[in-house]
């Protein structure tokens, strides 16, 4: 898969993910079955919710700098270092939504674990291996 493919792909799924935390926070998604079923209330919902939408967005705008679709760009350096940071907290996350609470959230494993492998073709777009 072509670096740019990878970049765009993860881009939607970021946007379907950022719907996907707007449904929680409107309540058309049940926050129990979110978090690994751990949250207690709605200001804790609120919270992570809230965190959670602003760290995709970080995440997508890394991207398009990564992909040069906006002028605006930190150094290549500190892009690639922030995307092995990522690459990690999804590998942690796959791990972790493989014990969650809930089958709903355990099934985010999947996602996770796409995620992590998108952002490991970016960061390493000619290894042979992926192929």
């Amino acid at each position: 898969m072509q670096f740019k493919t990878s970049i765009n792909i993860l881009l939607g799924l970021l946007v379907a993910v950022i719907l996907f935390h707007i449904a929680v926070i409107a309540k058309a998604i049940p926050y129990k079955i979110a978090w690994g079923g751990r949250l207690e209330n709605d200001q804790e919902m609120y919270v992570f919710e809230a965190i959670s939408i602003l760290i995709n967005l970080f995440l997508g705008l890394v991207l398009l700098m990564k992909a040069s679709y906006i002028k605006f760009r930190f150094k290549k350096k500190a892009i690639d270092v922030i995307l092995w940071i990522f690459l990690a907290l999804f590998v942690l996350n796959t791990v972790g939504n493989l014990f969650a609470k809930t089958n709903f959230e355990q099934s985010f494993a999947v996602l996770t674990f796409v995620f992590a492998v998108l952002i490991l073709m970016i960061l390493k777009p000619r290894q042979s291996w992926l192929h």
